[in-house]
């Protein structure tokens, strides 16, 4: 994805962005609702109410100035809920959330028609013909808030509870999983050896990578006849003294900036092209339900599941056609290692629920799921197994408990 279009994307999902939108949109239809008074054919000579306008416009100002803060308070207050019984990762999932953003907005957008509109009536801003225009637009007004408010009723009933923050999750960890699975080098060529006399380009800010434009990366490389060897992922740590790439060719200060310009970094982590990190927080919310201060192991189960459902993403019937090497040849990036991405979704689960048998019974099923289903990653897949079966025989005390389990065991291992 281009970096400008990835920048783009972002933008529109900020909740000042939607909010601003709308908000400008009131002002236009308010200030509209005046200036198109002279140029209209006819005049309209019937009483339909367009002297009430200023009073339910006043009505409309106060209560969108209620309902907005509440609305804003409820989705701090379902931020700081899913920060708690979550992950604080699912927290820029909710804030992106459009049936909030939308209902914020419409009653905020709302409140702001209501102030113009109050200040064009005592300015005598509209005349009989504009009363009457605005008349029109207060209702269909009055509609839209009504429809949004009786949508933001059902959606604030689960906002923030944890079978929500799961969803999300699983979600964000789908979609970047799918495309990975799709582009597993993000349109490049597969790593290769890097020659010793590759340049190092390093950057100068410290923090994760969130998005790499290969377009932009594999035009420069063509350009200048360079072969590129991209040496970090979306989501790794980097420092000024760790490299991005190293570069076969001539590399002056010009073409190293505009090389590390392709290069998104920032303080936290992004979902959108880092598989991992949606393992990662799916494993927390597991991690933080099966401690021994929640013993949850019910949620346990849900997030063995839903990352059951986010691995099956790299089946090759799940994943559709490969599309890499979209910018030629000369930009080469390697993939997230497998047992890499094990690591991140079963490590903590692993460590917190060998003690619990239901826990303990459900990942051996997981695993045995994905050995059946990922035929690239059985070896990994059954290290992974093997460790987890070795950790419950050590950590479970009650014989009947770990006979349970290895009845299961041999069930799904047989071998």
């Amino acid at each position: 994805m281009p970096q400008w279009s990835w920048i783009l994307r972002r933008i529109v999902r900020r909740i000042w962005f939607r909010a601003g939108l709308i908000s400008l949109l009131s002002v236009m239809l308010a200030i509209l609702a005046g200036a198109i008074t002279p140029y209209l054919p006819y005049r309209f000579d019937a009483e339909i109410g367009q002297r009430s306008v200023g009073t339910i416009l006043q009505i409309m100002a106060s209560s969108m100035l209620a309902v907005t803060t509440f609305s804003l308070t409820a989705m701090v207050s379902a931020y700081s809920s899913a920060t708690q019984l979550a992950t604080p990762r699912a927290t820029q999932l909710m804030i992106s959330d459009p049936t909030s953003q939308n209902a914020l907005s419409t009653f905020l957008g709302a409140f702001v028609f209501a102030m113009v509109g109050i200040v064009g009536l005592n300015t005598s801003a509209y005349g009989h013909d504009g009363r009457i225009i605005l008349f029109a637009a207060t209702v269909l007004i009055i509609l839209l808030v009504v429809a949004t408010l009786l949508r933001w009723i059902g959606h604030i009933t689960a906002f923030g509870r944890m079978a929500d923050v799961i969803d999300r999750v699983e979600d964000a960890a789908t979609r970047a999983m799918r495309d990975h699975a799709a582009r597993p080098h993000q349109g490049g060529r597969p790593a290769v050896p890097v020659p010793a006399h590759a340049v190092a380009v390093t950057g100068t800010r410290t923090g994760y990578v969130t998005h790499i434009d290969m377009a932009a990366l594999g035009h420069l490389a063509e350009r200048h006849g360079l072969t590129v060897h991209v040496v970090v992922l979306p989501g790794t740590m980097v420092h000024p003294a760790r490299p991005l790439l190293r570069v076969e060719g001539m590399v002056d200060d010009q073409r190293a900036a505009a090389l590390i310009a392709t290069f998104s970094i920032e303080r936290h982590r992004s979902f959108d092209q880092d598989p991992r990190l949606g393992l990662i927080a799916l494993s927390e919310i597991a991690s933080r339900a099966l401690a021994p201060a929640t013993n949850d192991p019910g949620t346990g189960i849900e997030v063995l599941n839903a990352l059951l459902r986010v691995f099956l993403m790299l089946r090759p019937e799940a994943g559709g056609a490969h599309h890499d090497a979209e910018v030629g040849c000369a930009v080469h990036i390697g993939r997230p290692a497998m047992d890499d991405m094990l690591t991140d979704a079963f490590g903590p689960i692993l460590r917190e629920g060998g003690q619990e048998v239901e826990v303990a019974v459900r990942l051996t099923g997981t695993l045995a799921a994905l050995h059946a289903n990922l035929p690239g990653a059985q070896a990994a897949v059954t290290h992974w197994a093997c460790r987890h079966a070795a950790r419950v025989a050590d950590t479970l005390t009650d014989p009947m408990d770990l006979a349970t389990f290895r009845q299961a065991y041999a069930r799904w291992w047989p071998a």
